[in-house]
């Protein structure tokens, strides 16, 4: 009766055979999941005008007359921005911004921009834009200020200087 019952004491959990088998399996499940994971995003990811836009730097349109593509983007640069932002107040911005028109520039329109942007910084803070993905937020919000503020006439907008003190 010793006997048997120092046996059953000895084997309590599973071998390290099975162990090391189960370790792998699931190693290689999340493997292949995050490998599916990341095909699914970069497929959601690429958008068909994402790609076309890639195709046409690529090869620039062959119809072009006098130099400039019929329809080409025009590149307005604006005034710098220097402001201070909302929150701590002492701390200053300026940047040198460009807007990107779909077709026609108009100078009214882009001091319109100009104007709602500098107004839009005023109520930024700097724990919103201090970090990359915080600046990658500021810009996308500036596009979208722009394409609203033109009635979808800007395309984008273009930082070409950024500094805070």
């Amino acid at each position: 009766m010793a006997l048997d019952t120092q046996t059953e004491n000895q084997k309590k959990g599973p071998s390290l055979i099975m162990q090391a088998a189960a370790l792998l399996v699931v190693t290689g499940l999340a493997a292949g999941m995050g490998w599916l994971t990341g095909g699914y995003l970069d497929t959601r990811h690429a958008q068909p005008g994402d790609q076309q836009a890639a195709n046409e730097t690529e090869h620039p349109a062959a119809e072009q007359t006098d130099g400039e593509a019929a329809g080409a983007p025009n590149v307005t640069t604006l005034d710098p921005i220097t402001t201070n932002l909302a929150d701590p107040t002492d701390v200053w911005v300026r940047m040198e911004l460009a807007v990107v028109f779909d077709g026609e520039a108009d100078p009214a329109l882009a001091r319109a921009i100009h104007q709602d942007l500098f107004a839009f910084m005023r109520t930024v803070k700097l724990r919103q834009i201090e970090s990359a993905s915080g600046f990658q937020h500021l810009k996308a919000d500036l596009a979208e200020r722009a394409r609203i503020r033109s009635e979808g006439k800007a395309k984008d907008i273009l930082i070409m200087t950024f500094l805070y003190e």
